[in-house]
């Protein structure tokens, strides 16, 4: 569990970023081990798996989401951003590390792994970060953003947000996703042009982000 994998492709992190990423390997060893939080077989791939893989949503606001980039770096914006099936903290806890000025809620409706995210976070100091055992659609809050990593398909996940943010989704999903967008947009009245797809393997040159892409749904 090499969190070289991460300074690779994030060289700017700070000390005290660095010293929470490199705490994240040994813990989630811990937890798995009494729970099975992440899949036994991605331990030793951790960092690559489930931490760049959620930092892939961090490169595309820097790129396609200027506005929003500058806002989740700006101490006085206070964004908020809803990690709707967190499971045991992911994408919501690599990126609450890379953005500390930006507050984050991570819900899951497996108390078990709610438990894990919130133990997480504090055993690194990461104060922007609260969880909920709850299900999205009792979720009241607005968030700038809503973040996730492929709990459902696009058309089940989509009402399930509804009224929720004011910038978009962000969604973590692999495969050819053409027909899966499609239903989506018909279901849930999408326009085309609010949904836009972007290869991860364009940032990160890994084989295991082959056929892995961040969605935007505006």
């Amino acid at each position: 569990m090499d969190p070289e994998a991460i300074y690779k492709y994030f060289p700017d992190l700070s000390q005290a970023q660095r010293q929470q990423i490199e705490k994240l390997g040994p813990l989630y060893k811990d937890w798995n081990s009494k729970i099975n939080v992440i899949s036994r077989k991605d331990t030793d791939c951790f960092y690559l798996h489930h931490v760049l893989h959620s930092l892939a949503i961090a490169r595309f606001i820097a790129e396609f989401l200027p506005e929003l980039q500058v806002k989740m770096t700006d101490p006085k914006s206070e964004v908020s951003v809803l990690d709707v099936g967190c499971g045991g903290g992911f994408p919501g806890i690599p990126l609450a590390i890379l953005y500390p000025q930006a507050k984050f809620l991570l819900v899951d409706s497996i108390g078990k792994k709610v438990k894990v995210a919130q133990a997480v976070a504090d055993a690194i100091g990461l104060e922007n970060v609260t969880t909920m055992h709850s299900r999205a659609e009792e979720i009241n809050q607005k968030f700038d953003i809503v973040v996730s990593r492929a709990v459902t398909s696009l058309d089940n996940f989509v009402p399930w947000v509804k009224g929720k943010y004011s910038e978009g989704i962000l969604y973590l999903k692999g495969g050819n996703l053409d027909e899966e967008i499609a239903i989506a947009q018909k279901k849930c009245k999408i326009r085309p042009s609010s949904i836009f797809q972007k290869e991860i393997t364009d940032w990160f040159s890994d084989s295991y982000f082959q056929e892995k892409k961040v969605l935007l749904i505006k």
